[in-house]
């Protein structure tokens, strides 16, 4: 559970490369994730090309981190063949989770860069790592090795709990 109250967003790296160990454990905690329908939509492209990261790092006046990573995930999902097609976003949103909450543990750092549903975002990363059109960018997870460590603070607001005894 301590990786819950630990994940920060991370925004800058170390110059060095993420173990290919390291990011198998990655997409073994993505695929873990629970789905509607056990559809698992996803596709995750795994990106340590600079260039492609410069690219992606275009997206948005956000996504500049990317092109400073040492390495992404592009998780994608499947336009076809998913049983429950209205839960695409859910569960992709909780794959991005499993895979922040591993990085957290692995004592690496990410962030999730939000790609779907804005149109223009989605083209750039389509085009930057050349998906067939059977793919949807849904989010992109630059991340390394953290340059400081990033203090998390307490997020809990008992004002926003509402009790029905």
């Amino acid at each position: 559970m301590k990786e819950i109250f630990a994940r920060a967003s991370v925004r800058s790296y170390e110059e060095r490369p993420v173990e290919k160990e390291k990011i198998e454990q990655l997409l073994r905690a993505a695929m873990a994730a629970p789905t509607a329908m056990n559809q698992r939509p996803w596709e995750f492209y795994v990106v340590e090309n600079k260039e492609v990261l410069e690219k992606i790092g275009t997206a948005s006046k956000y996504a500049w981190p990317a092109g400073k990573a040492p390495a992404a995930v592009v998780i994608c999902y499947r336009k076809e063949g998913n049983p429950a097609p209205e839960m695409l976003d859910i569960d992709c949103a909780i794959c991005t989770e499993n895979i922040w909450l591993e990085l957290t543990h692995l004592g690496l750092g990410g962030l999730m860069l939000g790609i779907a549903p804005v149109e223009e975002r989605m083209k750039i990363v389509a085009e930057a790592l050349e998906l067939p059109d059977s793919l949807v960018p849904f989010t992109v997870i630059p991340f390394g090795y953290p340059k400081k460590e990033k203090e998390r603070p307490d997020r809990y607001e008992p004002e926003r709990v509402h009790w029905l005894e």
